[in-house]
């Protein structure tokens, strides 16, 4: 899958939370200095183009919503990097992750939990 651009990734964000907008919903999502309306269209029309988004038309206006699923880009996107850069190896990732990050013994022991789970859950 195809990595987002800052502002793709931004603009799916904003429709991952809000489920359906408008493009004045989109564009009222950005901080100030907010991007020019026209740009913030061209960026939705291209994205529609790619799968990314889809739209109901309401009369004159369109209802946006996203396809792109969060969960299948995020994962997507951390199997590429574990691939890239942990020679594809998850322990390796998950030893970079706990000695890089500065987590709490508490963080360590609820991650802990989660993996046990998990092999509870494959046996």
């Amino acid at each position: 899958m195809e990595q987002l651009n800052t502002t793709e990734l931004q603009i799916m964000k904003y429709l991952w939370k809000l489920e359906t907008a408008f493009m004045k919903d989109i564009v009222e999502q950005f901080p100030e200095p907010k991007p020019a309306y026209t740009t913030i269209t061209t960026l939705v029309s291209r994205m529609v183009n790619k799968k990314y988004i889809g739209f109901e038309k309401l009369g004159r206006d369109k209802h946006y919503f996203p396809i792109l699923k969060k969960n299948n880009y995020f994962g997507s996107q951390l199997n590429g990097m574990i691939k890239n850069f942990f020679n594809d190896s998850s322990s390796q990732f998950a030893s970079f992750f706990t000695d890089e990050t500065e987590l709490t013994n508490d963080q360590l022991k609820e991650l802990q939990q989660i993996i046990s789970n998990k092999i509870d859950q494959k046996n």
